[in-house]
């Protein structure tokens, strides 16, 4: 298994006019000394839930502002965030010593400093099957009357995505509060600013925000394209679904800001959450997304979570709870092409979103940036050109370095050079975007540098040029796994497969506030922008679809219809590949890539109801006391019927087998959502160093939502040196396959 790198690398998810970095904790609260004294920071503290009910949420307040220290008269307020349906608590400023003497009063279960976290469409819909006036799109009404809540930087309410033309009202259900002095319409129906000391409504000055809540519910717009390339109607996955914007990010996302944006869009109304954000592996009962999500799944709230950017290393995931959608990113199969030529004759697959339509066709000299020796000039970093014979060339810049993508061009630019070839470090691998490229250039795969750097070392007179093709629809590897998507294994829960799903995330086009193009005082603006960020919100989308489609379904249900159906080949019907171009493992796809016709009738689901989670909880070793911060209610673990990890009732299987450990048998229920009358017999393909043994052989049912229930045994066999392996249980009836994805960990 790759392992994690110590050495994050920022220019892997800087993409367009955002930077989507890598996700991390940031701790923010830590105290310095300010003449003697610490300094006030925010710290989220838990309390023990009391008895009874607050008759209203200003005695709620009054409770929590009897743990704060006493101010004197003209001090700030300390109270940043009180929290009335997520968490019982709230965020506060405090000094390292007030929060210290916070923790020994009775009633509080926790203090600690808040973390910060990171942020981590035309084609897109049309890849995944979703076309206008026909299929699942029209039979979940485009997801009218389902509210998509995202927590992110902001929204710009006058983009056409965000038009409410054919749009009814809000559901009568709808509490939330518009910011926007202009007011919200029928598509935007609520927007609010969490990010402390900012003033004003929650505009979208960083672009992320537009972008990400118009692939969930954009509406439809006709002539989207960047650069003139990818030109289409755009539309996010439920393009008749409302949006609520929660700005929980300004200089970073503060994990208070974020813990008050959930716990005020679960009293506004939201059906689907959606966070393209997140801090890392941090155990449950410490994670606010994580306890945000719990209580959201209590209310019927589904929630969609990006996995994160720092793959491909393995253990790198964000947002891992079971009771989450923990999305990775892959590519759809159109690519912005230009085309690298040599001067003997060979062509290679690049990208580029800038296409000069005026670049010659004629071979130009071609250099490798590095030729001098230097890591610095190799990888075109900043200054690292000024003494190097660029001027009217084509350069060839490697990957890497901490240096953005876009930048490296700039370099080239800015010393002469007539065009760069940037090729793929080879933890990329064949992994590329389409970028914004400041002069001529295409981004190409490592083999393919190293092949452009062999011709250069045999000739003493190396030329090249760059075909610019536009808009290339159909390549058959799509989806591939990107390089950056964050993989499995959970560090959280082993015995939960992690992430669950992945989806369209790479030079993914959507609304941006600005034009890229700085050329037009249009409205109507798009980006092409990746990350997981991407991902998220075509699965938060296809949930809300799936919640239109299916009102009475529970979050655990939608998330086991989008498993169990999911994809496991590409268009050109073989196995899905990663940025190595070799089958990409389990880690990376999860469950596979989401196939959101076939969510719609899944013909059986695994449902987890909320109470489900605590001996799961209590099996991970928790305290009564942490099980309670994430269930908000008392639990006593010794009174529970705790079951192991893979116990749970997931739509998957992650087992650990030690070597000398005997036989582990887990049982899963499954509830029939297609024909009242229906049988199932198994398919396994079974892990390599595993025996898998299946009872009953056939499952029948009699009615629609009824329950059966079947075990896997699995044993190891010996002399097994894998890591792990990788299979799959398949459950098969006349209309339907339910995929199970298994994986074995070798202990």
């Amino acid at each position: 298994m790759k392992r994690r790198s110590t050495k994050l690398v920022p220019e892997m998810g800087a993409i367009c006019l955002v930077t989507l970095v890598f996700m991390f904790i940031v701790p923010l609260a830590v105290a310095s000394k300010e003449n003697g004294k610490s300094s006030l920071s925010t710290y989220i503290v838990h309390l023990k839930k009391p008895k009874g009910v607050f008759a209203q949420a200003v005695d709620l307040d009054g409770w929590y502002r009897s743990f704060l220290p006493v101010t004197i008269p003209g001090q700030r307020t300390r109270m940043v965030f009180s929290y009335r349906n997520v968490v019982t608590g709230f965020a506060a400023k405090l000094t390292a010593e007030e929060a210290e003497a916070m923790k020994r009063k009775q009633g509080i279960k926790s203090v600690w400093p808040e973390k910060v976290y990171s942020l981590h469409t035309t084609h897109s819909p049309d890849f995944m099957g979703l076309q206008q006036s026909l299929g699942f799109w029209n039979q979940s009404n485009y997801g009218r009357g389902v509210i998509i809540g995202v927590l992110d930087t902001g929204i710009t309410p006058g983009h056409p995505s965000f038009s409410d033309e054919g749009m009814p009202p809000p559901p009568a259900k709808w509490k939330g509060k518009c910011e926007f002095e202009g007011g919200c319409n029928n598509k935007l129906i609520g927007a609010r600013s969490f990010v402390e000391g900012e003033v004003g409504p929650p505009a979208d000055e960083e672009g992320h925000g537009t972008h990400t809540a118009s692939t969930a519910g954009g509406n439809f717009v006709k002539g989207a394209n960047v650069f003139g390339n990818a030109n289409g109607t755009a539309s996010g996955m439920a393009p008749l679904a409302h949006l609520a914007m929660y700005k929980v990010c300004g200089a970073g996302c503060s994990e208070s800001a974020i813990l008050a944006a959930m716990d005020a869009a679960v009293e506004d109304g939201v059906d689907i959450l959606s966070l393209s954000l997140g801090g890392g592996s941090i155990p449950f009962y410490m994670d606010s997304i994580a306890l945000g999500a719990f209580t959201a799944i209590q209310k019927g709230v589904f929630v969609s979570c990006s996995a994160g950017n720092e793959g491909p290393f393995y253990g790198t995931l964000s947002n891992e709870a079971p009771w989450i959608l923990t999305v990775g990113a892959s590519t759809i199969d159109r690519s912005i092409a230009a085309v690298p030529k040599l001067g003997n004759g060979l062509t290679f697959d690049g990208e580029s979103l800038y296409q000069p339509n005026d670049f010659p066709s004629t071979l130009l000299p071609l250099v490798y940036s590095g030729a001098n020796g230097k890591a610095a000039s190799a990888f075109c970093a900043p200054g690292s050109l000024k003494d190097v014979d660029v001027k009217g060339k084509v350069v060839l810049c490697e990957r890497g370095g901490d240096i953005g993508r876009i930048d490296k061009g700039q370099e080239v630019k800015d010393n002469g050079g007539a065009a760069m070839i940037l090729m793929n470090d080879k933890l990329n691998g064949f992994s590329t975007i389409a970028d914004p490229h400041v002069l001529p250039a295409t981004h190409v795969g490592y083999e393919t540098g190293l092949s452009i750097q062999k011709y250069i070392n045999s000739t003493m007179n190396a030329t090249a040029t760059i075909i610019f093709k536009g808009t290339v629809l159909g390549k058959q590897s799509a989806p591939e796994v990107t390089s950056f998507s964050s993989r499995g294994p959970s560090l959280q829960s082993f015995g939960i497969l992690k992430p669950d799903i992945i989806g369209p995330g790479v030079s993914i086009l959507a609304a941006w506030p600005v034009s890229v193009e700085n050329k037009t005082n249009t409205n109507s603006t798009f980006n092409m922008i990746s990350g997981t960020s991407m991902s998220c919100p075509h699965l938060s989308g296809i949930a809300a679809l799936l919640k239109s489609s299916h009102p009475d379904w529970s979050p655990a249900a939608i998330k086991s219809a989008i498993m169990t159906t999911a994809s496991l080949v590409n268009l050109g019907g073989n196995p899905i590949v990663d940025e190595t171009n070799t089958s990409a493992d389990i880690f990376a796809t999860g469950a596979g890539h989401v196939n959101p016709s076939k969510a719609n009738d899944p013909g059986l689901v695994y449902d987890i109801q909320p109470d489900d989670y605590i001996p799961y909880l209590c099996g991970l070793n928790y305290t009564d006391e942490e099980v309670g911060t994430i269930v908000q209610q008392t639990v006593n673990c010794s009174s529970e019927s705790i079951i192991a990890e893979a116990e749970l009732n997931y739509p998957s299987f992650s087992i650990l087998l030690a070597e000398s450990g005997g036989s582990q048998t887990y049982t899963r229920t499954v509830m029939n959502v297609g024909p009242a009358s229906s049988s199932y017999t198994y398919e396994v393909f079974v892990p390599t160093g595993v025996d898998v043994r299946v009872k009953p052989e056939e499952i029948v049912f009699t009615e629609v939502n009824q329950k059966q229930t079947y075990s896997v045994t699995f044993s190891r066999q010996k002399n097994i040196s894998l890591p792990f392996s990788q299979g799959l249980l398949k459950w098969v009836s006349a209309q339907h396959d339910v995929n199970t994805p298994i994986v074995a960990i070798f202990e």
